[in-house]
């Protein structure tokens, strides 16, 4: 059975980071994409970062382009979402998923996806 868990939201206050992880089991991770995702309140869920299977390759939204950081390690089977200088407008809960082709920013077609974690900035 595959699952994405994601963990490390909280409660931030403005300007500060985070880092959330993403543990993957019962998928050879290393042949995954994976992608972050968010959902704001009353907003429809959207595209953060995506990172390659093998890492080589990632790509940020404009939105969090030099603030956000996807990377990954496979030998660990996670992936993680580096956050900086969040602000309120950050505020949401976040997803991670996986899927075995690299798919543009475009897409949320997915194969596995987390349950989710929430992410708080006050300010």
């Amino acid at each position: 059975q595959v699952q994405l868990v994601e963990s490390g939201g909280g409660l931030v206050q403005a300007g500060g980071s985070l880092r959330l992880s993403c543990a993957a089991s019962g998928l050879t991770f290393s042949r995954y994409a994976m992608g972050w995702f968010r959902q704001a309140p009353g907003k429809e869920r959207e595209f953060v970062a995506i990172i390659s299977a093998s890492g080589s390759i990632t790509y940020h939204a404009r939105s969090v382009k030099g603030r956000f950081t996807i990377s990954r390690d496979n030998a660990k089977n996670t992936g993680y979402l580096q956050m900086n200088s969040l602000g309120p407008e950050d505020t949401a809960v976040y997803y991670c998923a996986a899927d075995r082709s690299y798919r543009g920013s475009s897409s949320q077609e997915y194969e596995f996806w987390g349950q989710g974690t929430q992410v708080t900035v006050s300010s």
